[in-house]
């Protein structure tokens, strides 16, 4: 399993803490920066992750700034992408198996990094419960050109 990366000049810490993390539990860990301090525009990042979990390089994205909140705006806006913002672990796991959720979004401000490596580690290990959800996740798929 890859899993896409990409963080604003806020996130670069957690990206690097989580890219190790998830290399060390074998996964593959695509970067697509930023990778430093630097200030830098988060939609380029966003769309870069969102762009390679929407074409099938990756299984799931991980976006990280310092609310979360532009780089979920951003990714959303990328057909086939389900971004979440989740502050916690119980979000996380909701947003996977209620939503389906491909792409995880995390404040860098809002989150602890314990907290953070937590949301993640949920995240990926939640299936999508299918079943009555598979139809909402379709309808909001359907409502990428209203």
């Amino acid at each position: 399993m890859n899993i896409a990366l990409g963080s604003d000049h806020a996130g670069v810490e957690y990206k690097k803490v989580i890219s190790d993390m998830l290399r060390s539990e074998g996964l593959g860990v695509l970067d697509f920066g930023t990778m430093t301090t630097d200030s830098v525009d988060y939609p380029d990042f966003a769309v870069a992750v969102a762009g390679c979990v929407a074409n099938g390089d990756a299984t799931y994205g991980i976006l990280l700034c310092g609310s979360g909140i532009g780089v979920s705006i951003t990714a959303n806006k990328v057909a086939g992408i389900r971004a979440a913002n989740c502050v916690t672990v119980e979000m996380a796991k909701l947003s996977k198996m209620h939503n389906n959720a491909n792409v995880l979004t995390l404040g860098t401000r809002i989150v602890s990094l314990e907290d953070a490596i937590m949301i993640v580690r949920a995240f990926l290990e939640t299936p999508f419960e299918g079943g009555r959800h598979s139809n909402r996740v379709d309808k909001i798929h359907s409502l990428t050109n209203c």
